[in-house]
């Protein structure tokens, strides 16, 4: 399984960037997918996940109301809207996926996945 994000890149605060990452090859199935991010010096964070399957997405309490998950199932693809862009949004971020059929609770931990995309850049700047 092979996760290809995109869609960074440099915006203004108050901006918005919608980044997008799709689950490519092997037989693998995923269950659920995610976002994290890492700025420089910090811990990876949790922004937001969903299952296929579908129910409501969880966030990560710095994104809520301004992050929007979606998700293409057709396509395998997952988005991430991101609105009211602060500089403290500035970090590389990351899709994530697992096979595994997490319970809610456990979404927001990185030991969680099997699988991580290489990362897109996100840099709020003036």
């Amino acid at each position: 399984v092979q996760l290809q994000a995109s869609g960074g890149g440099l915006v203004q605060p108050g901006g918005s960037l919608r980044l997008s990452c799709a689950v490519t090859g092997g037989n693998s199935r995923t269950n659920v997918m995610a976002w994290f991010r890492q700025a420089p010096g910090k811990e990876r964070e949790f922004v937001a996940a969903n299952r296929w399957s579908g129910g409501s997405a969880r966030y990560g309490d710095s994104v809520k109301g301004r992050f929007t998950f979606s998700k293409e199932n057709a396509k395998k693809t997952i988005h991430l809207q991101m609105n009211s862009l602060t500089p403290e949004d500035t970090a590389v971020y990351y899709c994530a996926a697992t096979s595994r059929g997490l319970i809610v609770s456990t979404m927001g931990f990185a030991d969680s996945y099997d699988y991580w995309g290489q990362g897109t850049l996100v840099t709020v700047s003036s």
